[in-house]
């Protein structure tokens, strides 16, 4: 399963169009008008996709942010933030972040590619960084910025019945995105549509 998801990711990387992945089987039209409908600016920033295997198969680690944030409280999102100068890339800022949200050292992860990058409507452009995860690792949340930290089965996230489907506004269109409830939570917004570019890259990659 690790070089099924290095392959995709090799993929993912160089795919053309690769900043608006996130729009799924869009065609180029709908691609460029949403384009047209997003910020201009784009801060870099950049997330870290957790894999971790357990016995029963891969998960994804995930954060509920705390309710006392001013902006996305309570939100599932992963470990990230803005890219910054001290940041030799987007990888290194993945695992620094992670690091001061939830006490992942970097010696814990091991790099395994980037998912194409997401612009968001808040005016980020956002790289996801997926990292195999040490699964003797043990969270340290910091409670200011993470209220809790969980595991998603990865089979779980392939499975269509598992998605919700939601429609939402960006600028005068309205397009379709998907919802991943789980349990008492529901997966929504970028952190979703990063995990359903993921699941798209290892469809497409059945071997």
């Amino acid at each position: 399963m690790r070089s099924r998801i290095r392959a995709a990711l090799e993929r993912a990387a160089s795919a053309p169009g690769q900043d608006m992945l996130w729009l799924g089987d869009a065609s180029p039209e709908v691609v460029e008008q949403v384009r047209a409908a997003l910020p201009k600016r784009n801060v870099p920033a950049a997330v870290l996709v957790p894999l971790v295997e357990r016995p029963g198969g891969f998960t994804v680690l995930l954060t509920q942010r705390a309710a006392t944030l001013k902006d996305h409280a309570g939100q599932i999102s992963f470990p990230g933030g803005r890219i910054e100068a001290r940041d030799p890339d987007a990888w290194h800022a993945a695992l620094r972040e992670a690091h001061e949200e939830i006490g992942l050292a970097a010696a814990h992860v091991e790099f395994a590619g980037y998912l194409p990058d997401h612009l968001l409507g808040t005016g980020f452009r956002v790289t996801p960084a997926v990292g195999f995860v040490d699964p003797a690792f043990q969270p340290r949340i910091a409670a200011e910025e993470v209220h809790d930290v969980f595991e998603v089965p990865l089979g779980y996230i392939l499975g269509s019945a598992n998605h919700r489907p939601r429609l939402r506004r960006v600028g005068e269109l309205t397009l379709p995105f998907q919802d991943i409830p789980f349990g008492d939570r529901v997966i929504w917004g970028a952190t979703a549509s990063m995990l359903m570019a993921l699941r798209r890259r290892l469809l497409a990659d059945p071997a």
